[in-house]
């Protein structure tokens, strides 16, 4: 079993920031793949699934985002599982918007709901680092991670969030060269082969070489003939 957990801030005044990306990710699973409707449980919300045999507890943490390792504690307890089992999806300041790396333990690198879950579980649980950017300058990290995803980044966004959807079965097996593989697909997809390749440029042929100057007599011609 593994337990899928969603960073985020509760309530519709934060549903749509780019700290709630975690929340995003686990709301296209559960819709995707058809889990059980979500219902409070564990200072949160529960999600409950399939990828084949394996069982799949997706978990909303709805204590704020810095306290979210008293639900992940408390649901990890309830299911007698190891930290390995559980798998956090967070925004990422240091990735690029679109870009996401799949982590196995580390450090909380100031992000306070991971500081909140090394705190309760420690720190070897694995991670999906889901990139948004950084404003540029620390002081603006506050603002930035707490205002919604502007109009111009819906499109990747969208595709990030299939992407994860699409490969969540891979990432349950812990094959995360597949999970990550189609992602890439959504967000970067491969040419179509029935599309029309470019013309290769076209190559001058040479010209004929001249034919050498016969300088037969007309005699000598006429007695090659009939040799």
């Amino acid at each position: 079993m593994k337990l899928f957990v969603g960073l985020g801030n509760p309530g519709t005044k934060y549903a749509g920031n780019r700290h709630n990306i975690g929340f995003m990710a686990l709301d296209q699973i559960a819709s995707d793949h058809g889990f059980s409707p979500w219902k409070a449980k564990f200072q949160g919300e529960i999600s409950e699934g399939k990828f084949g045999s394996e069982k799949v507890v997706l978990l909303k943490p709805t204590t704020f985002m810095n306290k979210s390792g008293q639900s992940v504690g408390e649901a990890m307890r309830f299911f007698k599982l190891e930290s390995t089992d559980v798998t956090v999806f967070h925004d990422e300041l240091d990735l690029a918007p679109a870009k996401l790396r799949c982590k196995a333990g580390g450090g909380h690198a100031g992000h306070n709901g991971l500081r909140s879950i090394h705190q309760h579980i420690g720190p070897h649980y694995d991670r999906v680092r889901m990139g948004i950017g950084h404003p540029g300058h620390k002081d603006a990290v506050s603002g930035y991670v707490l205002r919604d995803f502007a109009k111009s980044e819906q499109d990747w966004l969208d595709d990030v969030l299939r992407g994860v959807s699409d490969g969540a079965a891979h990432l349950a097996d812990g094959d995360t060269g597949r999970f990550l593989n189609a992602v890439s697909l959504r967000v970067a997809p491969a040419r179509s082969s029935n599309s029309n390749p470019k013309p290769k440029p076209e190559v001058a042929k040479p010209a004929p070489e001249p034919e050498p100057e016969d300088s037969r007599s007309p005699l000598q011609k006429l007695v090659d003939r009939f040799r």
